[in-house]
């Protein structure tokens, strides 16, 4: 059915049949449609225009089909605007237009449309569209729920359609693709599409929405528990809290000088701080954890100073002696100047208790302004001692090294490893395999600690051990060190030490001034040969000490200013001589030698004693030898058998006679291949009758062919000889490079004589009839 009506056109808005809304007009041909409309039977095609912005639309910036309405109110507004109700009766397609001018009107096509359908397939598709609009009521949120339901008791299918087209925000485009389609099967189908569409955009935005009120609850939840923790910790006096702790260490990131790996763990547990509950046993270990990160020195290093003049003085000034360790820090000073980087050597200083090993360590150190830590290893029996213990295990903490860098305060530090040789061993693990990567140049760089889980640089640290003896020191770690060894002291090593060092310490110690005491150096010569019997100089310093107490008291109570302490009157003051030691015997003797020997505490002679008795050749050996020196006097007595006639002995001797074989102090171990030579010359002497030079000792072992072989220990034995009052001493022919080592006075004092066998050794010890 056609119709000629005046035509609106609407920006932006479209109209559906049904519908009823106001909107408003402005545009004087638009008003001059509507007067047109209200003279007539008020009705007016309402068509929407294809681009809002135009404010003059011709007729092909409209679409062609729109809404025959009807215009129940008209409201004039201020200016010429006029505000209109109408209400959507059909939708109509424009067939012609009859005019442009003064407002345009056109002729439109209603179609004739049955929207009674009885058939199932329509029915279902009602529901169906009544069900998506309900759902989509529910999740949208901006449709009234009254609207839903309104829809659900109408019967008339185009009716449903356009109310539920005009109650979902569409876009213009789809609304009047809604409009356009005249059949009702085909605009419910689309409808359901986009009613599909939405439904399914609207339930992903509700999941979004869910999420992030969820994200914004914690974060609201998190925020108000902070600030009431904040007004807990304002009221209990601790305003900063974890949050200001976390911060404090954040802040001192950068100052620390953290490797990039360090920084991000310390990061991460800083994190872990932040989450963990106030008060909780975790936050505790985390803290300590991050204290002692915090607390070593990834890039804190002191300046070396790399002067030999300086370092030189240094060690002559502190040390008497030890010229070999003296000369090593002046090489690695003087390769270090030339390279200017080498990887911390690995020195072992070997020798007797005593004689300096530790206290030199703290004068290197002193030479190369380096900061100095000791680390005794005596005892250290778990490899955790050296690792640390893992951060898993209650009470846990960084092993030694670490503890050892921390108390440095810096990485370059002299680190010395006290006593090496006393670590030992047991089911927790091996320590000395744990220091294997600690005394490696090759793998310290990154040497990690169980505790820390964390790389740190051991190159620049200078290592030092000592050991009483490598004995007992595993092969591998020994194989890491250089070895420096530090003999006994001589009796004028001791006297000068004694002079420079040790008298004026315990002066000072004991409250004395040099005027109060004099002391001079055959008086402590005394005290070092009948008041100690040691390597080094420990008990020498107790002695002196001693002295100075019963002064100190003698100045207090006798009101004495000065005292004089001489070789008479040192017996008042130490007591009675506590010590001998052997002289050469005064006359010759025939079947006994005088041997040298090494002791931990120095050289000893000893004075080898040879019987020969009526018997069946019967050989006893007394005075708690061991089982190296008893071989040894079997094998000087088959020597001896093979040369009878050239020392004009009897060849039978050993079957008849008994031969026993003594070496006085009996209650002492005695045991070694160096007295040899000595059991030999003893048997010879007193088998062939010719009495031993008393002035000559000797030293070395025997073989079966009557070879002279090397010993060690010749600088020790030799000053044995030469305090013993020996004019000649009998050495290995191997050991007389070992001569340029005996200091210069006993040299010139004493006669040397090498040996490369027993033809030599009977020579020069046996005296001529």
């Amino acid at each position: 059915m056609s119709k000629i009506l005046p035509l609106l056109p609407l920006r932006g808005l479209t109209v559906f049949p049904f519908m009823t809304l106001y909107f408003d007009v402005g545009r004087q041909k638009s008003i001059k449609a509507l007067e047109e409309a209200m003279i007539n039977d008020q009705l007016i095609f309402l068509v929407a225009q294809k681009d809002a912005s135009s404010d003059s639309p011709e007729v092909d910036d409209i679409y062609s089909i729109g809404t025959v309405s009807k215009v129940k109110q008209l409201l004039k507004l201020q200016g010429d605007t006029i505000r209109v109700l109408v209400e959507g009766i059909n939708r109509a397609e424009i067939k012609n237009v009859v005019q442009k001018e003064p407002f345009f009107v056109v002729e439109v096509n209603e179609p004739e449309t049955d929207d009674k359908f009885d058939s199932n397939e329509i029915e279902a598709l009602k529901r169906r569209l009544v069900s998506m609009f309900e759902g989509y009521v529910k999740l949208s949120g901006k449709v009234s729920p009254d609207t839903a339901l309104t829809v659900a008791d109408i019967d008339n299918i185009s009716q449903i359609s356009d109310i539920i087209a005009n109650n979902i925000p569409l876009k213009l485009e789809q609304k009047q693709e809604i409009l356009s389609e005249f059949h009702p099967l085909r605009r419910i189908e689309k409808l359901l599409q986009i009613l599909y569409q939405e439904t399914e955009i609207l339930e992903i935005e509700k999941d979004i929405n869910a999420k992030v009120r969820k994200q914004i609850d914690k974060v609201q939840k998190e925020y108000y528990l902070r600030e009431q923790m904040k007004a807990i910790q304002t009221e209990l006096g601790d305003k900063e809290g974890v949050t200001g702790e976390v911060e404090e260490y954040k802040s001192r990131i950068e100052e620390a000088g953290f490797p990039e790996d360090v920084e991000k763990k310390v990061l991460k547990e800083l994190d872990r701080l932040l989450k963990t509950p106030q008060g909780s046993a975790e936050g505790s270990v985390i803290r300590t954890y991050i204290d002692w990160i915090f607390d070593l020195p990834w890039s804190k290093a002191t300046d070396e100073i790399i002067d030999l003049g300086y370092a030189e003085e240094i060690l002559e000034q502190d040390h008497y002696g030890l010229k070999k360790v003296k000369e090593r820090i002046v090489e690695y000073l003087a390769v270090q100047k030339l390279k200017n980087s080498l990887k911390g050597p690995i020195l072992c200083l070997v020798g007797p208790p005593g004689v300096g090993k530790t206290s030199i360590a703290k004068s290197i150190a002193k030479a190369l302004n380096r900061n100095y830590v000791r680390i005794s290893l005596g005892g250290v029996k778990d490899e955790s001692e050296i690792r640390g213990h893992r951060r898993t295990y209650v009470g846990s903490m960084p092993g030694r090294i670490i503890s050892a860098l921390k108390q440095a305060g810096s990485n370059n530090p002299l680190i010395l490893l006290d006593e090496i040789d006393k670590m030992s061993s047991d089911f927790r693990g091996d320590p000395a395999s744990a220091m294997l990567e600690v005394l490696d140049s090759e793998q310290n760089f990154s040497f990690r600690d169980h505790y820390l889980e964390l790389p740190f640089n051991l190159s620049n640290v200078l290592f030092l051990t000592t050991a009483n003896s490598l004995d007992t020191v595993p092969r591998p770690l020994l194989d890491r060190m250089e070895i420096l060894e530090l003999s006994s002291y001589t009796e004028e090593d001791k006297a000068n030490i004694a002079m420079k060092y040790l008298l004026p310490k315990q002066i000072e110690l004991h409250g004395l001034t040099p005027k109060n005491i004099k002391v001079d150096e055959e008086t402590i010569r005394d005290i070092i040969n009948f008041y100690t019997k040691e390597a080094g100089v420990r008990n020498l310093e107790r002695e002196i000490g001693a002295v100075c107490r019963k002064v100190a008291k003698a100045i207090v109570s006798e009101n004495r200013r000065t005292v004089t302490v001489s070789r008479n009157t040192l017996e008042k003051y130490l007591g009675v001589k506590k010590f001998r030691f052997d002289y050469a015997n005064e006359k010759d003797e025939i079947g006994i030698a005088t041997g040298l020997a090494w002791t931990a505490v120095g050289g000893v002679t000893l004075s080898i004693e040879v019987n020969i008795m009526p018997g069946n050749g019967k050989l006893e050996l007394t005075g708690h030898l061991g089982d190296v020196m008893k071989e040894s006097a079997k094998a000087a007595i088959s020597f001896i058998r093979s040369v009878c006639k050239e020392l004009k002995i009897a060849e039978d001797f050993y079957e008849k006679n008994d031969i026993h074989i003594h070496v006085p102090e009996g209650a002492t171990p005695k045991d070694g291949p160096s007295a040899g030579i000595t059991l030999a010359t003893a048997m010879a002497s007193a088998l062939s009758g010719v009495p031993v030079n008393r002035k000559v000792a000797m030293t070395g072992e025997i073989t079966l062919r009557g070879r002279v072989l090397p010993i060690g220990g010749l600088k020790e034995k030799v000053l044995a000889a030469h305090r013993a009052g020996i004019d000649t001493v009998i050495i290995p022919i191997d050991n007389k490079k070992d001569i340029d080592e005996i200091p210069e006075n006993v040299r010139k004092s004493l006669k040397f004589v090498c040996a490369s066998d027993m033809k030599t050794v009977l020579k020069n010890a046996l005296s001529a009839k």
